[in-house]
């Protein structure tokens, strides 16, 4: 490992502006990350571990050190006939290990394809995209405290996952890193189709998964199927980061109970919903965001992408006290429309 000073991050985010980190280490093993927490009671500085910076808005330079995850390695820890358990370690690029999961047949985050990050970032918020979770397929996350460097593994409920949600977000912010995950994937017939004689089956309800795969003329998909359409979808809704800077979505789909969903159809009765527990639904935070008018709006080089609302960009010089103050002014706009506010997705670093 090697501590560097003054170290452009503009790479190393996907909002892409250029700030600067005091110092800079990358640890690219397990035994690094490991090492380098054992010298954090030296460390009397501000600190900030870094992994695919796909989720993260910089709004000035850091005075600390960032210490970038970058540790590498999946691991088939036991299968049978029908299923696998497969431990990634965080610094893996998450929609890599899509790609090999996919390829070798095991089923369960092929709705979960081309989402930006590592696969340590994929628990904190609870990655979901296409009518899937990643909750669903973690079996336990194995964390290092962060004070002393000290080992614990979480089980699946004691995550306590919710809607873009966990632990790790909550009461362990910034009180532990992740250093690997495990799954429970399906193991199926990676050329056949999409139902085994286990009950494992695609999720195709979820967005136009289904449409677009009639209009490829597939009738018995199979997860590579799934993973292309849902590949495809994406990349013509979001931008690339290499294109326009951005984190994917910026704001969270608000879940409100039926009875203020209720109220709101009084006023406004084309109000999309989806059912996500008893007496609650969610409801798109893109068609809140495009009802207040800001679709396509730009100021400067901040911006809300013209295809897709719920995506802030960064246009090429836009910082991020800008994106910010963008942010704002939408969550008020909604907040005074509709009486939701708007939460943030994104970790903003300031």
């Amino acid at each position: 490992m090697h501590l560097d000073q003054k170290v452009s991050l503009k790479a190393l985010h996907t909002f892409g502006m250029e700030v600067e980190a005091k110092y800079f280490v990358e640890a690219k093993t397990l035994t690094e990350v490991l090492t380098l927490l054992n010298y954090r009671h030296m460390i009397h500085m501000p600190i900030l571990f870094l992994g695919g910076g796909s989720n993260v808005l910089f709004t000035r330079d850091f005075s600390g050190i960032v210490i970038r995850i970058n540790s590498r390695g999946i691991t088939l820890l036991e299968e049978d006939e029908h299923s696998v358990r497969v431990t990634a370690e965080a610094g893996e690029e998450w929609d890599g290990f899509v790609q090999y999961c996919v390829g070798r047949g095991w089923a369960g985050v092929e709705n979960l394809s081309l989402i930006p990050g590592t696969v340590g970032a994929a628990p904190i918020q609870n990655i979901g995209a296409y009518g899937a979770e990643v909750k669903d397929v973690i079996e336990s996350v194995r964390v290092a405290e962060i004070e002393s460097g000290k080992q614990k593994v979480f089980a699946n409920a004691d995550c306590r996952f919710g809607y873009r949600d966990s632990i790790f977000k909550q009461e362990l912010k910034g009180k532990g890193i992740i250093l690997n995950v495990t799954f429970n994937l399906a193991k199926v017939n990676p050329a056949g189709s999409g139902s085994d004689p286990d009950g494992y089956a695609l999720r195709l309800d979820y967005g136009d998964i289904r449409g677009e795969l009639a209009r490829n003329g597939v009738v018995n998909p199979t997860i590579a199927d799934v993973r292309d359409v849902v590949c495809g979808i994406r990349r013509r809704k979001l931008p690339d980061p290499a294109d326009a800077g951005n984190a994917g979505s910026f704001f969270k789909n608000p879940v409100l109970h039926n009875g203020l969903l209720t109220s709101l159809r009084e006023r406004f009765p084309d109000i999309p919903c989806y059912p996500v527990a008893q007496e609650m639904v969610k409801v798109p935070a893109a068609w809140l965001i495009e009802q207040c008018g800001w679709k396509g709006f730009r100021s400067g080089d901040a911006g809300v992408h013209p295809e897709q609302p719920l995506v802030l960009v960064n246009y090429g010089k836009a910082d991020g006290r800008q994106i910010l103050a963008l942010a704002g002014r939408i969550m008020d706009s909604v907040q005074e429309k509709f009486g939701i506010r708007l939460e943030t997705e994104v970790n903003v670093i300031d």
